[in-house]
């Protein structure tokens, strides 16, 4: 029985021992099928890298579309309150011109009428005659 074992522990050691040599020296078999998936995920990574990059592209570019159209919502925003300033301003001129115009269209003869009386002259209408006639 000793014999036995002592060949299967020789036998263990020599597999062993390949097995570390394989491992140690290195191992370039692949199987073809194994192969075939490497290089598809090797391609999809290039693909969804330089998909990656486009849309990298596309959001710094719309990133400064954006920023472009903040400056411009700015300005209009700025130029919107001056010219709401103006209208208000102009508004308050039109409104002054308008008392000013009732005012200088107000009239002053009442006034003047209450301190000189105005006759005029009625003219008289003729008198009717009358006719009478009696029968006798």
């Amino acid at each position: 029985m000793m014999v036995t074992t002592r060949q299967a522990r020789a036998s263990f050691g020599m597999v062993v021992g390949a097995a570390l040599m394989i491992g140690v020296s290195g191992c370039d078999y692949w199987p073809p099928a194994l192969q075939a998936q490497i290089e598809q995920l090797r391609s999809e990574t290039q693909s969804l890298t330089l998909e990656k990059t486009q849309l990298q592209s596309q959001v710094n570019e719309l990133a400064r579309a954006k920023q472009d159209l903040q400056i411009q919502l700015d300005d209009l925003s700025r130029v919107n309150r001056e010219k709401t300033g103006t209208i208000a301003s102009l508004q308050h001129q039109v409104d002054q011109l308008r008392a000013k115009a009732v005012k200088a269209m107000a009239p002053k003869a009442p006034a003047k009428a209450a301190a000189k009386p105005t006759t005029k002259p009625v003219a008289k209408q003729p008198a009717k005659k009358k006719t009478s006639t009696k029968k006798t």
